[in-house]
């Protein structure tokens, strides 16, 4: 059994554990906030040049090598996996890999090809201890995430596919629902899809007789490398808000569990400390009754 020092060294170390998982979800809810509002501001936009894509290239009959249909039996693919450098998130890494590397199984006999690039060092320390090693791989994601690094990132992928190396393209990451609530999503990425546009959807559209400057090939080609950057950046922060609200979750579950376990020490200690204090005062107690008689 532990003494009552030992158990006073657990309960203040639990303490200090309790102060910093309160404080990790502190720090984490403050993140959250700001890459919200971030996703809230950029969702629009990015939802609405594929509309406008969409349109031109259906008014106009714009063909584009990222517009092609997708193959009916593709060989050749390129999965783009979205992970966290860090851990402390719950199962937040563990949804991700786990659903990346089942995907992989499933579907390497059917493929020539699979290719993968990482985006996070759980991705990327994950993968290499299974023998999978990535065309390329980028970390600190979630410090240096910004336009620029998706856009560097799309630009390789578009020349990838452009020049035939890949049939497909596709990208796994954490969809941003809530705190409480990240789903894993594997999206086709390229060739673009526009079958969700206005006009496809019989909502109008640009009339056949509008006049664009520049061409519309021109404008197509222009929106569609946006199009492409404005996505991945879009995936980029979803994963970032969604990592925020998994550590803001599991900081705040692992706060109450050291609650719960520091008041389970505390009960302990207590009895302990009564059960010493009975025993010495029967002791003494019994040394006076021994000297009397």
């Amino acid at each position: 059994m532990p003494s009552l020092k030992d158990i006073r060294i657990r309960i203040d170390s639990t303490k200090n554990t309790q102060a910093i998982t309160r404080a990790m979800k502190l720090v984490s809810a403050a993140k959250l906030r700001r890459a919200q509002h971030q996703i809230v501001n950029l969702r629009p936009y990015a939802h609405t040049i594929l509309s406008v894509i969409a349109d031109i290239a259906a008014t106009h009959r714009v063909e584009h090598p990222l517009l092609a249909e997708l193959a009916e039996n593709p060989k050749r693919v390129l999965v783009v996996v979205l992970a966290s450098d860090r851990g402390l998130c719950g199962a937040f890494n563990t949804n991700i890999n786990r659903f990346a590397e089942r995907w992989y199984r499933e579907n390497k006999a059917v493929y020539e090809k699979i290719d993968f690039i990482f985006l996070g060092r759980r991705a990327i320390d994950h993968f290499r201890k299974r023998g999978v090693e990535p065309v390329s791989a980028v970390q600190s994601l979630a410090r240096d995430v910004s336009y620029g690094l998706a856009a560097g990132i799309a630009s390789k992928i578009m020349d990838a596919y452009s020049s035939g190396e890949y049939d497909e393209v596709k990208l796994i990451y954490n969809e941003f629902k809530s705190a409480i609530q990240q789903n894993v999503v594997a999206e086709t990425m390229l060739p673009v899809n526009v079958e969700s546009s206005s006009l496809t959807k019989g909502e109008g559209g640009f009339p056949p007789d509008m006049i664009f400057e520049p061409a519309p090939e021109e404008m197509i080609d222009s929106l569609l490398r946006k199009h492409f950057a404005v996505q991945m950046y879009r995936a980029m922060s979803e994963s970032v808000a969604a990592e925020h609200g998994a550590r803001m979750t599991s900081m705040e579950n692992a706060t109450k569990n050291a609650g719960e376990l520091i008041r389970t020490l505390t009960l302990t200690y207590n009895k302990l400390r009564q059960a010493a204090i009975t025993t010495e005062l029967i002791e003494i107690t019994s040394g006076a009754e021994a000297l009397k008689g």
